[in-house]
Formats: structure tokens, C-alpha cells, sequence
């Protein structure tokens, strides 16, 4: 498991990282429930990075808004990476943004399975590659935190600022 930034935190290397790419973001959240959106929007200035932040927490609200098709979440259930990749297209598509990051979990206390336990997490990230070169990607990772509600969204919060700010990294060659 990946190490969170601590200082300077996570949240403040995410906002200028895409400050000086000139690169924005759009989030949608399921399990965090707002706990990303609060950490992105604690640092100063983070309108000149952060388009939106959507919480949709029910299948109706992730088709209706980002498009996850119907078979995906009747295949695999929202919980799973292939839900949270649809996702991560899906609010950076109709956000418009050079990035999209989705989180969805099971953070308890009860609702987890033998597949997906109380605590996992699964976070992805989505690049808006350049039109015709195909270079548009997503990444997801899964993770299982140890914890109660509030302890699995934090983590599950910060996993994803690391997770994009790994992205961002790898894009602009700081890795």
C-alpha cells in the first residue's frame, strides 16, 4: 500500500501539481461521501483546479449522470473496478476536465461480502488524452482499509489524491 503525504498534505501537492500543468479536475464520490471534495477544497484557491464534485450514491443517479451502463453495474455492482473506471470517464467526460476521479467503496459498517469486505475501496483516475491520439487512459486500484465509517473514507479519500497525483507525475515526467 501506497504511503499518504503527510507534509506538505496530499491534498495541497494535488492542487499545485494541476495548478502548474494547468490541468483541472472533476470528482465523483461514493463511498468518500464528500470527504474528498472537503480535503480538495480545504486548500486556497482550488477553483483555479476543481470544476465539480458530485456524490452519486444511488445506480439511477450513476447512470443518469455519468453514463455507467446498466450491464456493468447488473454485471459487476458498483463496488468493482470496472464501475468505478466508468465513473472516472464519466465525470471527467461531462465535466470536461483533464482528469476525473471516482472512489467507490463499501465503508461500513455493514454492506461488505466475501469479494468486497467492509473497508475496500476502489479508487480511479481518468485522463483526457488529446482528441485523435489516443491517449486517453484510466487507471484504477483497489484498496482494503482497517476501520470504522469515518476512518474508511478519510483513507479511501486520500488514497485517491495519491492516486491522481501519481497520474499527474507520470504525465508531467515529475516521477
Amino acid at each position: 500500500m501506497r504511503e499518504f503525504a503527510a507534509d506538505p498534505p496530499v491534498e495541497r501537492e494535488v492542487g499545485q501539481a494541476l495548478r502548474e500543468a494547468d490541468q483541472t479536475v472533476a470528482v465523483a464520490e461514493g463511498c468518500t461521501g464528500g470527504v474528498l471534495s472537503a480535503l480538495l477544497t480545504a486548500t486556497p484557491g482550488a477553483s483555479d483546479y476543481l470544476d465539480r464534485a458530485v456524490v452519486p450514491y444511488s445506480y439511477d443517479s450513476l447512470r443518469e449522470l455519468f453514463a455507467v451502463s446498466r450491464e456493468t453495474l447488473d454485471e459487476h455492482g458498483v463496488v468493482s473496478d470496472p464501475a468505478a473506471r466508468e465513473l472516472a470517464r464519466g465525470v471527467r467526460d461531462t465535466a470536461k476536465t483533464t482528469w476525473g476521479v471516482a472512489t467507490a467503496g463499501v465503508a461500513g459498517p455493514e454492506g461488505g461480502s466475501a469479494e468486497t469486505p467492509v473497508g475496500t475501496v476502489f479508487v480511479a483516475v481518468a485522463y483526457a488524452g488529446e482528441w485523435g491520439r489516443n491517449a486517453s487512459t484510466v487507471s484504477t486500484e483497489r484498496y482494503v482499509f482497517d476501520g470504522d465509517r469515518a476512518t474508511v473514507r478519510e483513507r479511501g479519500a486520500r488514497a485517491a489524491l495519491s492516486e491522481l497525483r501519481c497520474r499527474i507525475d507520470e504525465r508531467t515526467g515529475d516521477s
